[in-house]
């Protein structure tokens, strides 16, 4: 058999195996993984010393296209995935002007994505006050799931997302429920951290260690709670973001073993960095959750160990320079959101497997193929004949101090900037085409493409949804 491209003497990830040899692609599939493969009329990238991993499937990044472009738009976002080891993301529905809450916004954010995106992408559909109509019509439109803020979101800016209250998010799950694709949560008592945020800045304390006390782990642990329970009541699918503690993570856990379908992820910000270093850093590592201590970190790596997180995402959310800035010592005052896309695959693969807190089969699964899985990407996420060629070679020798000319955000800002990590990526292929390498940069036009969400019903009901509701409900 002839092949179009062939990857030679590499350490191939696959996802029980390490295979010291080659790995085999034709029409954008990965056809054969071997020793000696047949390299003949083939084009053939030598990867000797580095690992081929699966590319990362980044399931929480924000592009802020349209509407934000001067944030983050398709181009550049993608391009820093790509640079990072990413080949498809899961994009959320916000911060985006409008939002994508409503089928025309979803249809018109998918045409604008293609043909701009480096990488394959999936879209969130937004949940949000007053929109569940526009629910199934979104999931009729291909949304790889839901997105909903328990959290307040603050912009009162017409078009803007909204976060929901109770009776909001108890009418969402019923009605995403019937689609059969899960609501993702922002999970945070919006009371609670609203109040203490107030509190603290109306006693003039405004460091960081104030906005940290203001956001303390049982606002989290708390909404994660009162959302199992509505979920159960509604036999709504349940995905959890970024959670930051492993007391969240527990009580999905006891949800699980009682019957209910709920996972989460949490990110590599909440496993590299805690609150310390959020003091050093400054506004640049400000984020929702808030960054946590040692020993709260400490808790959530033995949860990420023991396999009870599905996902470890960037929620990559980018803003202006200006944004990050502190210049009136508020911090409450300061953009929430971490830059960190880029770094997702060498960053975690540090603190992870280098560390020895993790095998690399262990890793491969939280980056490429419990996302893919989670969101119904069928064909990404592994390494294995069938799948989609989307492949990362990484030299793990390779080490390097974080530059912002390393960058390709639209804003060269980063909480990771000055960080010495031990490897690197050097080229990234998608569908078996190389999309960028480390020499080269980027010199091909983008080739991403939309994916769908293959767990979804269409928008159309369960058929036996009532069936189910009632035996909840007994």
């Amino acid at each position: 058999m002839t092949y179009d491209t062939v990857i030679t003497h590499g350490q191939i990830v696959t996802p029980q195996t390490l295979v010291q040899g080659d790995l085999a692609i034709k029409a954008g599939k990965i056809v054969a993984i071997g020793q000696g493969l047949n390299t003949a009329g083939a084009e053939v990238i030598d990867a000797r010393g580095q690992l081929v991993l699966p590319g990362m499937v980044d399931a929480h990044v924000h592009i802020n296209e349209p509407g934000r472009s001067d944030w983050e738009d398709y181009h550049t976002g993608s391009q820093a995935l790509a640079a990072g080891g990413t080949t498809s993301m899961v994009v959320m529905p916000l911060n985006a002007l409008p939002a994508r809450t409503t089928q025309a916004e979803f249809d018109r954010h998918k045409a604008i994505a293609t043909g701009k995106s480096y990488i394959d992408f999936a879209l969130y559909g937004g949940l949000v006050p007053g929109n569940l109509k526009e629910i199934p019509k979104m999931a009729a439109s291909g949304a790889a799931g839901f997105k909903a803020f328990m959290a307040t979101t603050g912009s009162t800016l017409p078009g803007d997302f909204k976060n929901v209250d109770d009776y909001d998010l108890y009418r969402g799950m019923q009605a995403i429920a019937k689609t059969g694709l899960r609501l993702s949560l922002h999970a945070e008592n919006a009371v609670l951290t609203d109040r203490l945020a107030a509190e603290k800045i109306a006693q003039g304390k405004t460091t960081i260690q104030d906005y940290l006390d203001s956001r303390p782990p049982l606002v989290e642990v708390e909404a994660v709670r009162r959302a199992l329970y509505l979920a159960k009541m509604t036999g709504c699918k349940l995905h959890f973001v970024h959670l930051s503690t492993g007391e969240a993570v527990n009580e999905v856990q006891l949800a699980r073993a009682a019957g209910q379908d709920v996972t989460c992820e949490t990110c590599v910000h909440y496993l590299a960095l805690t609150g310390q270093d959020f003091e050093k850093i400054g506004p640049l590592a400000k984020c929702s959750p808030a960054l946590r201590t040692k020993a709260v970190q400490t808790q959530l790596w033995q949860k990420v160990q023991a396999g009870a997180v599905n996902a470890v995402t960037s929620d990559h959310s980018p803003a202006p320079a200006s944004m990050k800035a502190d210049p009136n010592h508020n911090i409450f005052d300061v953009w929430g959101g971490i830059s960190g896309a880029q770094n997702n695959v060498d960053l975690f693969y540090d603190v992870a497997v280098r560390s020895g807190k993790l095998t690399i089969f262990q890793f491969v699964q939280l980056i490429a193929a419990g996302p893919a899985a989670l969101f119904g990407l069928k064909d990404k996420g592994e390494l294995v004949i069938g799948k989609d060629a989307d492949i990362a070679l990484y030299d793990p020798n390779q080490s390097y101090v974080l530059s912002p000319e390393d960058l390709y955000y639209k804003n060269k800002i980063s909480a990771y900037v000055g960080f010495k990590i031990g490897g690197r990526i050097t080229q990234t292929l998608l569908r078996g085409q190389t999309i960028y390498t480390l020499d080269d940069g980027f010199m091909t036009q983008p080739t991403g493409t939309f994916l769908v969400n293959q767990n979804s019903q269409g928008g159309t009901a369960y058929a036996d949804h009532s069936k189910r509701q009632q035996e909840i409900l007994n």
